[in-house]
């Protein structure tokens, strides 16, 4: 039985940093297995966050330089990260981090260029997982619908509360899965006005109180009428929602209460949507999976037919990296690991480049 070493590197829309998780991922009896050996997780300084934030408005050449100088970034980080812990690493499987997502323009971005990241580590690398699927009509996103299939097929919905809520399921015999829209993207950005990251366990939200006329303006946002497969992105979040958020002068509380709401809502809509028979079972990971009041509101909204499965924080905190170790093992397979039912492309397909270090 072959057992893959393979560090995952994740950063999300969420902007909080980069996450590292070393995996051993083997397949027994047809059904892929996975220990998540070591992690780390590194915050971006304000310079880093800041950089990535506005990476949308650089001109074309400041924009390459960034993917370059990043790249060498998360070389660096996965290197320091290899030696610490002595580890024995495969590959090296690079989400990047996204900056222009536009897949009806053809359009998606990942910066973190995969040649300078495996110049700096020494490793093998996989990474830009979304273009070709772009190229084949697809969004390009979500990808981690290929890792709930294969590791957490058991469970009737995978709900990811990142910096967009995306969710996938079995729906007519086909996987299915796309971004709802909102999760942690905009309470973060809430928060970061008065100086804080996050809001830690939801506590200031759940001492808020509804701005009704906000409320209604994000669940009127046309996005939430599309069709599946769609996804988004920070694009969006700047065009659409922050003329929102920058309407409502309120409370902190009351917009983080607001927004926690807006969110749960819009989970719960499309969950109750397809949930099929009498007790479902919604499996949550990602950063929102820890905001206690968000949870305990959704578990609210769909109670009695749907029941949250909240795993360990580790699991919560590194399932995308995981998932993204599973698909530079399977692009250097040669499996698929891009799924057309979840993307709208014309075909699956195994998406991701190589890089050898020089």
């Amino acid at each position: 039985m072959k057992i893959h070493k393979v560090l995952g590197l994740m950063s999300g829309t969420s902007l909080d940093g980069l996450d590292l998780a070393y995996c051993h991922i083997w397949k027994k009896l047809d059904r892929w297995k996975f220990e998540i050996k070591e992690t780390r997780a590194i915050s971006y300084d304000a310079d880093m966050r800041s950089s990535l934030q506005n990476s949308i408005d650089l001109p074309a050449d400041e924009l390459l330089i960034l993917h370059n100088t990043y790249g060498s970034w998360l070389g660096q980080q996965a290197r320091e990260f290899i030696e610490e812990k002595d580890l024995e690493v495969d590959i090296i499987s690079s989400h990047g981090h996204t900056t222009h997502h536009q897949p009806e323009q053809g359009l998606t971005f990942q910066i973190g260029s995969g040649q300078h990241l495996a110049n700096v580590s020494r490793h093998k690398v996989v990474c830009d997982f979304r273009s070709n699927d772009v190229s084949l009509g697809g969004e390009g996103a979500p990808l981690v619908p290929i890792g709930d299939l294969l590791f957490f097929g058991n469970y009737d919905f995978c709900l990811n509360l990142g910096g967009i809520a995306n969710v996938s399921f079995e729906y007519e015999g086909k996987r299915i899965a796309y971004d709802i829209g909102l999760a942690n993207m905009i309470l973060n950005h809430i928060t970061q006005k008065i100086g804080l990251s996050y809001d830690n366990n939801g506590m200031l939200a759940s001492k808020g109180s509804i701005n009704n006329t906000m409320l209604e303006q994000l669940n009127e946002l046309s996005y939430y009428k599309l069709p599946f497969p769609k996804s988004t992105g920070y694009e969006w979040f700047v065009e659409k929602v922050l003329p929102v958020i920058n309407a409502a002068e309120d409370t902190t509380e009351n917009l983080l209460h607001t927004a926690v709401h807006h969110i749960c809502e819009q989970v719960a809509m499309q969950i109750k949507m397809y949930a099929n028979k009498d007790q479902s079972t919604l499996f949550v990971t990602g950063g929102g999976a820890l905001n206690q009041f968000m949870m305990e509101l959704l578990q609210l909204k769909l109670a009695p037919a749907v029941s949250l499965v909240i795993p360990s924080k580790k699991l919560i905190e590194y399932k995308e990296a995981l998932i993204f170790a599973l698909m530079g093992i399977l692009r250097v397979e040669q499996e698929i690991n891009v799924l057309k039912t979840v993307t709208g492309a014309s075909k699956d397909s195994s998406s991701g480049v190589i890089y050898l270090p020089a």
